[in-house]
Order: C-alpha cells, then structure tokens, then sequence
C-alpha cells in the first residue's frame, strides 16, 4: 500500500522455498550422472516444488553427450569467441576483456514468457508517459504525485529537453528492464534502463555462440528466434524519420567505450552506420554526416551515448563526444535520438517506490510485475523507516550505483559495515536522505552454470528488452541478456566484478520458422550503389593499409639482416655495409635504437618484437589493431580473426635468429592472407578504394626509400641484389636479364616498370585509377588536388629514363610521394569546419 510518502515501496519476495522438494526424477539423475551438485539449481525447480518441464528437456537431450562432446563443444564456443573478438571494457580498463559466456543457456517458458512480456511493456509504456509528462505539461509534479526533488536531484534530468516534442513521437524507442526471479519462484524488477540500455548485442552473440555450439539442442528445444524483433525495431526507427528512405547511425562515444564491440555489432547487424561524435556535423536545422563525397543528411540516431555529452553547448560544455549544436537540431524536429536526451531520468532508484501509485493513476492499473521494495530518504517518513532498521538494509545512491560517503562502487550492505561506518552512514541519510534509498534485501534464484566439469548453481540478472514497433507498441525481445554471478551469495552483479553473460531461451513446445533481417524477394528494390563512407572510416581504412604494408616492409628488412647474420661470409666489407645500411633504415624508422645498432645481433630481434620502438613490427601491428577496432562492423571475421592473431604472434619472444626468421615468415604470409581477402572479398566501393590507397601509397613509398638506399650510384651487387629480394623481384629480374644484379635494369625494374605490381610506377598508376573513381566535392571542371599530384607523378615516371635516376632524383620522389598521401588525407579526411558540402553548380555552357 501507499504510505503517507506517497511511496509504494513495492514487495519482499518471500524468504525461500518449502523445504521438502520431491524427487527430481531425470533431472536428478542428470544432476547426479553430470554434476555430482552440492546443491540444485532453483531454476530446475518450479514454484509447486516439481521440476520444470524446460530443464528436464534440456536434461534428457544433454545428458546423452558424452562428458569429451560436451568438454569440445564448449571449447568451440570459447574459441569461436575469441576468433569473432567478442571483447568488453570493465570502469577503468585500459584493455579489452574477453567475453566470458557461460556455457549453459537460462531456459524459461513460452507461457511464463508471456506473462513477463506483458509486465515489461505495460511498464515501459507507463515509463514512456511519465517522461512525456516530466518534460511536458508537468501535471505529475504539480499534483505532488512525483515529489519535484526526486526527479530534479538527477543529473539525468535535463532542463533544455522541457517543452520540447520528441521527433518521432516517443521519448523511448528502446526500453530495458533488469529482473530477478526469486527463491519463491516469482520475478522483480531490480533497476530499468532509460538511458542507451545496453546488451542487444552481446545477446546476439551469445546466441550464435551457443546454437552452433549446441545446434541440435537447439533446434529441439524450439528456441524463440531474435532475429524478428531486431527486424521490428529497425522498422520503427524507419518509420519515425521524415522521409522514406532514411540514413540511420548509430551514435558510439568511440573506441574506448566499455561495450564497443556491441556498438559495432548492432550496427553491422542493422544495417546502420556506426558513427562518432566528430563524424557529424549540424548545418542549418538538420544533422549531416561528414564522408568522403561531403556533408549527407542523417534522419535517426541510436544513442549509444550518455544525454549530458550530446551537445556541448546546451548540456556538459567538457564533452568532446557529441555534436555542437545538436540540441537545436532536435528542438526544430530536425533528427530522431533514440531514445531522447533526458530519458535517463527514469533510472534513478529514487522513482522506483513511486511507480506503483503512477501506474494506477497513469495507466489506470496495478504494476503486473512489482520491483523489490525500495524506500527513498528524500521524504521523512521513507527515511525513518531506513533509519529505523539500517542493518536490514541495501542502501544505495538514489542517482547512482555509488553510496555517497562509501568509498563503494555499488551498494553497501548496512548490516556488513563497522559500527563507525554504520554511524558515518546513518548520519549522512539524516543530513541529506535526497542522496539515498533503502532497499530489502533479497536472494536471488540460482541458474545452472558448468565449473570444473559438473554444474553449480549461480544467482542470476535478466535484462528484458522491449522495443516500439512501427505502430507505436510495443515489442520484447523473445530472450535477453542474463548475468550470472560468480559466488553463489551475491546479492548485486556487475560485469566489473567477475560476472558471466548467458544466452537466454524461451522454450516453446512448436517448432519455430527460422528468421532472417534479410527482406523477403518479393519487396526488394534492386540497388548498385555503393553508399556513405564516413571520413572518420575512410581516414582508418587509409591508415590500416598503411599500417600494414609497413609492416611487411620493416619484416622484409628483418628477414634480410637475420639471414646475413647467419650467412658465413656476413664479416665480409661487403656484407658489412648492406648490414648497416639495413640497420641505419630500420633506425630511422623507429624499428631499433641506437644500442642495438652497434650490437647487430640483437638488432632483427628488437625490429620484430620491441614493445618500446614504435616502428617495431610489433608496434606497427598493434598499431594496425587499434585502427582496425574502429572498423569493427566493416570488417569479415575472417579479417578481423588475421588482424588480432598477428600481434599475439609476435609477442612470443624469437630465442633466436631462426625463430626471427620464421617468425617474420609467419607474419608476412598473414599479411598476405588480408591482401588476399581485401582483394577478393571486398566490395569495390569507396572503402576498398581507401584501404588499397592506404597500401599502394605507403609501399610506393618504401619502395622509394629501397632504391634510394640500396640501389645508389655506387651500389654493390649484394645492395643490389638486397633491393630486389626487399621488393620480392628476384624471379622477374632473372627471366629477364642472362646476368648478374645490374643497376639501372635494377632501378627500371623496380622504379618505373608500370608491369610490375611492386614498382612504384605500378602504384602511382593504381593510386590515379582509385583516385578518379571517388566523388569529386567540385563539379568546376578543375581537377582536385590529390588527382593533380598522382597524375603529374605518373607521368613523371612515364617519360622517365632509369639510366638518369639518380640519388637526388630518388629522394625528391619520396618527398613527392610523402607530399601525395598528405594531400590524400587533408582532402577526403576533413576535420571541423573544413568539412563542406559537395558542390553542385549550375548554369548554362
């Protein structure tokens, strides 16, 4: 019932089951056969004591595995993990995690399914109103419904979002709600997300991970499908764009974002692009995408982001992560956010003990799935009542995880404190109760997790996600995401703090039509066009492929000082001065230090795998990796799985000169291997176009600082004959030439042989080829600058004679070639106001 607060508190699951429990007949002896349990999961029991009928099933087909199947199909799960790099961030990591998936899915039924999805969208649909009124008319607060305090005490409350009538005509597009199932059998709502309610991805991972690891488990439990919800909510966010055929993003703070990888992945999956707040750009009443052909229109942004840092004019003026001026933009219906700034309001556990009285008077009502009792101290009679019992309490923030004056990131259990810091405590409610509730606290029911071959029970968190359709209701995601404990007594679960996910299954006793996102045939516009590529991309596919051609470059120069090292004549001047003319290059570019110059032994070795030389090839590749992390959702698996296995190679230390050797070998063939799939898999769109320019410009360049080096006037044969092998020209240069290393066959082999795809001619000429394909920004009939350049220098190396190159000749290529990717980049990758428009003109000839 209401107090005299005006708070429901909501209600206390029941302290646990009978606790006589009948036999549990197959499920026991799969528990007996496979986990010898000290205690049974409270998912295989049901409220009336019996086993479920989902977990006997399950049981009936698992327990026919043998224990070897079960142990390879989990470790399949483990490694398709690791090769698709499902990662995340915990607060204050500087790396990423791998994704711990437990290997058992939470099973629920069809019916009960049900009754919870109607819990989740009748509170999402209260929720979606009490926004529109909190922003709106105010007639909640006005009537002393919702104390003012509680919502205004939130920095998620945002003052420039009142009055302003969402684009789209909802506040939530997506809505999430964090539940528990207690030791009674009964579910409660722990916390719900308004915010960017993250985890859709990673349930989609978790997903696949565990139907191909258990395909026939799968198929005969008749599993609900994910794939028509993630359909359902991509046409709402469609049909709430003003124009037919809507560009849709998805907003991420970057690449350092705890849950990126999911960013990448509900982009990749949807079909959006996945954008950064340097990425767009406000121009007049609408918000634009900066790409390679200029600035395009974006309709629908799926905020991945936190409201306070969207604009840093109106909102947090520190934020480097969102648009200037986008606020603007949305109070003139410009774009759709999803969900709206401000909507994180809702999260605060201040509101929770005041939904239930809201729902009866909002939605006419009671809550159809009540939340764990929650008091908070703001009012007088809520914080008597907490002080009253303190020790039975959970206290935490009103407006956040933190227990202000606790030096906890989460929530303290009173009854756990020192008798001084229970007084501290109890003092800091008294002065300023706004900061704080009180909540029951409540043991979790336990789900089956498998350690050490057996299963143990674990508590668990469901995350619900609901989803508005086309129509305006409501849908849920038929599973979710589940977080599974470590210690079987835990009471709050973070990721952070050791905590494993769980593929959720909602069993059904039909068999289920397998779904696609991919449109049936008979409503498919034919289309041939190669779509936006944002700069920010462009500019990391450019880079990417630089990256990795100087890689093969540096592990070129490598294997060449590592096999003279080994060589019997390498005391010989000549021998001698190629070694140190590899060396002096492999210095220049950052590969070795000085120290190890002098010690040429130890010179290959710290050019392979130095973390402190950033033009080591260690350094290059994660370098590489970095880059490729913003590409996550344009990149296959099986490029992405080339890219992180290089690094973790080249980490294991070479203990000599023929572990430098092969490892270099090793590496070089990987590279080759993301060559090849570029080259054959890869869409001939822009982005190709920027990652082969990226290659082609870096190798034209080290190319040039080949021949400059080894092919000077006054080269040796072994020079020589180093240039061909660092250019991989061996082979041609021996079909053609009856003699030994000569230099200007040499030069024009590896200079200005247009046959040849390792010469510099051949890259000015594909750099040309790429370059005239791009969208030109001026239609004035001029030629742009970085066409300007590649053409002059193509033509250059045309009329050019190998017999009168020269040192200075060479040199004066390099810089050209140097001055030829600046101009690349300064042209298609524009930062702040440099990025315009495309031009379009018109007029009469």
């Amino acid at each position: 019932m209401d107090g005299p607060s005006g708070q429901d508190q909501g209600a206390t699951p029941a302290a646990g089951r009978p606790a006589a429990r009948p036999p549990l007949r197959r499920a026991a002896q799969w528990a007996r056969d496979y986990a010898r349990l000290p205690g049974i999961p409270d998912e295989f029991i049901g409220a009336d004591g019996q086993p479920r009928p989902v977990w006997t099933r399950f049981a009936d087909t698992f327990a026919a595995l043998a224990p070897t199947d079960i142990e390879r199909r989990f470790a399949s799960a483990d490694r398709h993990l690791r090769e698709a790099g499902v990662t995340y961030r915990s607060p204050g990591d500087n790396a990423e995690r791998s994704w711990p998936l437990s290997h058992l899915p939470l099973l629920i039924d069809e019916a009960e399914w049900a009754q919870l999805s109607q819990g989740i969208v009748q509170r999402a649909e209260l929720l979606e109103r009490v926004l529109q009124d909190i922003y709106g008319e105010g007639r909640l607060i006005a009537s002393g419904a919702l104390p003012a305090a509680a919502v205004a005490g939130s920095s998620e409350y945002l003052r420039p979002v009142c009055g302003i009538k969402p684009p789209g005509g909802r506040f939530l597009s997506i809505y999430a709600a964090d539940i528990g199932r207690g030791p009674d059998g009964r579910w409660w709502v722990l916390n719900d997300r308004t915010q960017a309610p993250s985890g859709m991805g990673y349930a989609l991972e978790n997903r696949l991970v565990l139907s191909r690891a258990f395909s026939s488990i799968y198929k005969s439990m008749n599993a609900e499908r994910l794939a028509p919800f993630f359909e359902t909510f991509r046409d709402a966010l469609r049909a709430s764009a003003d124009r037919d055929e809507p560009r849709i993003g998805v907003l991420t703070p970057g690449t350092f974002s705890e849950t990126y990888f999911e960013h990448a992945t509900l982009a990749r999956y949807l079909g959006f692009l996945l954008v950064e707040g340097d990425d767009l750009a406000v121009s007049g009443d609408r918000v634009h995408i900066r790409t390679v052909a200029g600035l395009k229109r974006l309709d629908v942004l799926l905020r991945r982001l936190d409201s306070n840092s969207l604009d840093p004019l109106e909102l947090d003026a520190a934020s480097r992560l969102g648009v200037a001026g986008l606020m603007d933009v949305v109070r003139k219906g410009g774009v759709v956010l999803a969900n709206m700034p401000g909507s994180g309001v809702l999260e605060a556990r201040a509101l929770l003990g005041f939904l239930p009285s809201l729902s009866r008077r909002v939605l006419g009502e009671d809550l159809k799935i009540p939340h764990i009792a929650t008091w908070w101290c703001g009012q007088k009679s809520a914080r008597d009542e907490v002080l009253s019992r303190l020790e039975d309490f959970a206290i935490e923030g009103a407006y956040g995880r933190a227990v202000p004056g606790i030096a906890s990131s989460g929530p303290v259990l009173a009854g756990e404190l020192s008798a001084a810091e229970r007084d501290r405590l109890r003092a800091a409610i008294s002065q300023r109760g706004i900061d704080y509730v009180g909540q029951e606290v409540v043991r979790l029911s336990t789900t089956p997790v498998w350690e050490g071959g057996r299963i143990a029970p674990r508590p668990f968190v469901l995350r619900v996600f609901a989803a508005v359709t086309p129509d305006g209701s409501w849908t849920v995601m038929p599973g979710g995401f589940c977080r599974i404990a470590d210690k079987l007594d835990a009471r709050a679960i973070s990721m952070g703090d050791g905590a494993r996910a769980a593929d959720v299954w909602v069993v059904g006793d039909k068999a289920v039509a397998a779904r696609s996102l991919l449109p049936g045939s008979d409503n498919v516009r034919i289309r041939r066009i190669a779509g936006v590529l944002p700069s920010r991309a462009a500019d990391n596919l450019f880079w990417l492929g630089r990256y990795l051609e100087r890689t093969e470059a540096t592990l070129r120069l490598i294997r060449v000082l590592a096999a003279q090292n080994r060589d019997p004549g390498k005391d010989s001047p000549a021998q001698l001065n190629t070694a140190e003319r590899i060396q002096r290059l492999l210095l220049a570019w950052g590969a070795i230090s000085q120290t190890s110059r002098m010690r040429g032994a130890q010179a290959a070795a710290e050019a392979l795998q130095s973390e402190a030389r950033f033009g080591s090839a260690l350094s290059l590749l994660r370098s590489a990796q970095r880059t490729a992390t913003s590409l996550r959702e344009r990149l296959s698996p099986d490029a992405w799985q080339v890219i992180t296995e290089m690094p973790g190679r080249l980490a294991q230390e070479a203990e000599d000169e023929d572990a430098v050797v092969s490892t270099a070998e090793f590496i070089l063939e990987k590279l080759a291997s993301f060559a090849g799939l570029a080259q054959e898999n890869m869409n001939r769109a822009a982005g190709w176009r920027f990652l082969d320019m990226g290659r082609r410009a870096e190798r034209a360049i080290n190319t040039a600082r080949f021949a400059r080096q080894f092919g000077y006037d006054e080269a040796t044969p072994e020079d020589l004959d180093v240039l061909l092998t660092l250019v991989d020209c061996q082979i041609t240069y021996r079909s053609r030439y009856l003699i030994g290393p000569s230099l200007a066959p040499i030069r024009d082999l590896v200079v200005l042989d247009l046959y040849n795809p390792r010469s510099v001619a051949f890259q000015i000429e594909t750099l040309n080829e790429h370059i005239a394909g791009l969208p030109i920004l001026k239609e004035n009939g001029l030629i742009e600058r970085p066409q300007r350049l590649s053409v002059s220098l193509g033509a250059r190396l045309t009329a050019a004679e190998a017999a009168h190159l020269d040192g200075r000749t060479l040199f004066g290529l390099e810089q050209d070639l140097l001055n030829l990717s600046e101009a690349i980049g300064q042209h298609y990758f524009p930062h702040g106001p440099n990025a315009t428009r495309p031009e379009k003109l018109t007029g009469l000839a």
